[in-house]
């Protein structure tokens, strides 16, 4: 008969397996990963926030994101790196911190959809309605669409969240490379019904709203740019629009292919892979596509490495 341990408030991480031969190899790749992450997002940040020029929607917009890709970055591959270090045995986390970052984990994912929803929008006001976009998107609406954005994500994860905790617990392995909600309901030994509902809702609530809301927009951004013989404002939108959909389309092909993965049990340790290369690929190059294809952020970073060139330059 099995032994059950119940409500324990110390918990065992499943974690990474890893041959001991790639053990250094792989933490070395994830490790320059999310320096790289943090590196990058954090410039942005930065940049956003000191250059005047860039406080228009369309870019405080990004500069959520961004900050929303270091804070789920961060909750999730620093503890990762250091389970590494330890033995599977030895991977212990307390009940609170894994609901914490079962919390934020799937808020940080929650977000980056409401996001860029958001940002479709914005897309839609500056191309559709051009004349009208100043006395819409004011600084007060871009206040109500951020919270909005993150507290859509708040409620809806906080509700998700607090489903789970409600229910006893009999086991105390997480299996997988993080706490997570799905994770977390595991533990018990009650119905978890209302659970696999709600989880069930919320994630086709969310896909067809986000997928909704950009074949709405670019459909209608489409039919205006088709219609108009603007080649500024085609211009523009192509530039602006590709951007904004090729960082869409490999968010939600990350999470699909995680999401295809987990009713596959038998393929595992690939579903670890992939989750973790749903959390370095996006984040690593959201602000690259961004970056390249903004001439207000080429500008700024040109005149700061200016100077940095002519000091490299007199040193030599």
């Amino acid at each position: 008969m099995e032994n059950y341990t119940y409500n324990s408030f110390t918990l065992q991480l499943e974690g990474l397996n890893v041959s001991e031969d790639y053990v250094y190899t792989v933490f070395l790749f994830i490790f320059l990963s999310y320096l790289f992450i943090i590196v990058v997002n954090g410039g942005i940040v930065v940049l956003v926030f000191l250059d005047k020029n860039l406080h228009q929607p369309m870019y405080l917009l990004f500069w959520n994101l961004s900050i929303n890709d270091i804070l789920g970055n961060s909750i999730f591959l620093p503890r990762l790196l250091v389970d590494m270090l330890y033995p599977p045995s030895e991977r212990l986390i307390s009940y609170y911190e894994c609901v914490i970052q079962a919390f934020t984990i799937h808020m940080c994912g929650t977000t980056a959809h409401t996001v860029l929803m958001i940002m479709a929008f914005d897309r839609y006001v500056a191309i559709c309605n051009p004349l009208r976009y100043a006395a819409i998107m004011t600084n007060k609406m871009l206040v109500k669409l951020t919270v909005s954005a993150w507290g859509v994500a708040f409620v809806l994860v906080g509700i998700l969240l607090g489903l789970t905790i409600r229910l006893n617990r009999c086991r105390s392995m997480i299996r997988g490379l993080y706490c997570s909600n799905a994770s977390l309901f595991k533990l018990s030994c009650e119905s978890v019904f209302i659970n696999n509902v709600y989880g069930l809702t919320f994630t086709v609530v969310l896909f067809t709203a986000s997928i909704g809301s950009m074949v709405l927009t670019y459909t209608k951004i489409t039919v205006v740019c088709l219609t108009s013989k603007n080649k500024s404002l085609n211009s523009k939108a192509l530039k602006t629009c590709s951007t904004h959909l090729v960082v869409y389309l490999i968010m939600l092909l990350s999470g699909t292919f995680m999401i295809i993965l987990h009713r596959f049990p038998q393929y595992a340790e690939y579903r670890k892979i992939s989750s973790i290369l749903c959390h370095i690929i996006p984040s690593g190059l959201n602000p690259i596509i961004y970056g390249a294809q903004s001439k207000e952020i080429r500008k700024f970073l040109s005149k700061w490495f200016e100077p940095q060139k002519a000091l490299i330059w007199l040193c030599i």
